[in-house]
């Protein structure tokens, strides 16, 4: 039987996480699912959960007024989706949207932000992993940005 704690501890972005902090995520976690085509979070709702994805595919995107949906970047199993949740004014940047039928696993950041604010050890570990999550976010923007336009000088 798939149990919560196993599912989060299996997750990439938990690998090596100490046991201590997997339990307080387990805490703050529940299941999760979206149908394809449902929104996971729309640009400018307040932003209180992130996701461990472990099935699925969702798209990240940004709205134009002359295009529509541009997709930036679509992310799947073992990828995580939502980082404004620990970033004030805790606030959607972008929309998420399943792009098929996706499970994940919804973690509450309310009730993340009070476990760090009680161990600040625990919210330099989710910082860390965070930081690094963004900076290959930020990569893969850039990679497409330069498919897109050519090299930038």
């Amino acid at each position: 039987m798939e149990t919560l704690e196993r599912l989060i501890e299996e997750h990439p972005f938990c690998h090596g996480m100490e046991k201590g902090y997997l339990e307080l995520l387990v805490g703050c976690a529940s299941n999760a699912r979206f149908d394809a085509g449902q929104y996971v979070f729309r640009q400018g709702e307040e932003a209180n959960h992130f996701y461990l994805v472990r099935h699925g595919k969702v798209a990240i995107e940004i709205h134009a007024q002359e295009r529509g949906a541009i997709i930036l970047q679509t992310v799947g199993e073992g990828d995580v989706i939502g980082w404004s949740w620990l970033v004030p004014p805790h606030r959607w940047m972008f929309d998420a949207r399943a792009v098929e039928q996706t499970r994940a696993i919804a973690l509450d950041g309310e009730c993340l932000r009070r476990k760090c604010e009680e161990d600040h050890n625990l919210g330099y570990e989710l910082l860390k992993r965070f930081a690094y999550l963004m900076a290959k976010r930020m990569e893969a923007a850039r990679l497409q940005l330069i498919n897109i336009h050519g090299p930038l000088d």
